[in-house]
């Protein structure tokens, strides 16, 4: 493992433990030269999963690519990083429970977006607007009204 700010290989585990799901283990590390401390996680490899994009095409599931999106959702939102990699792990989970070795992109999709609704509103109308590709304010308006009458009905 390489230290992301000086780029030494060597480190030492200052703190382990599993996952909230136990899907993985997350490691606390300490760079033995510059003393910077950065969090790893250890995941079990499964069977590739293939992703069919909405052309038809397939490609290997990246988690790094959800969570990309994600991270961009929740820019300047009150989310930490363990929450948003929280949502890629349960999203994994679900896939790999209900599919055998290919999945919808749109699938994947779907399941971010009830992830990010119950966490912030706001990530989740950004989330909603690319993933949805909104066309115009019309189609924004909608979504927005849905959230604000759930908002309603739960006061």
């Amino acid at each position: 493992m390489r230290c992301p700010s000086c780029g030494c290989k060597e480190d030492k585990v200052v703190d382990s433990r599993a996952t909230a799901e136990e899907s993985a283990v997350r490691r606390r590390r300490e760079c033995l030269k510059c003393g910077k401390r950065f969090t790893t996680y250890e995941y079990v490899e499964d069977v590739s999963l293939l992703v069919i994009k909405k052309d038809g095409r397939r490609e290997a599931w990246d988690r790094k690519k959800v969570l990309a999106g994600i991270i961009r959702a929740c820019e300047k939102r009150p989310v930490s990083v363990e929450k948003m990699e929280e949502v890629v792990t349960q999203v994994e989970h679900a896939i790999q429970k209900k599919s055998d070795r290919e999945v919808q992109a749109s699938r994947i999709g779907e399941l971010v977006m009830e992830k990010l609704k119950i966490i912030d509103d706001v990530a989740y109308v950004r989330f909603a607007s690319v993933y949805r590709q909104f066309k115009d304010v019309g189609q924004f308006m909608v979504e927005l009204k849905d959230i604000l009458g759930k908002d309603k009905k739960k006061k």
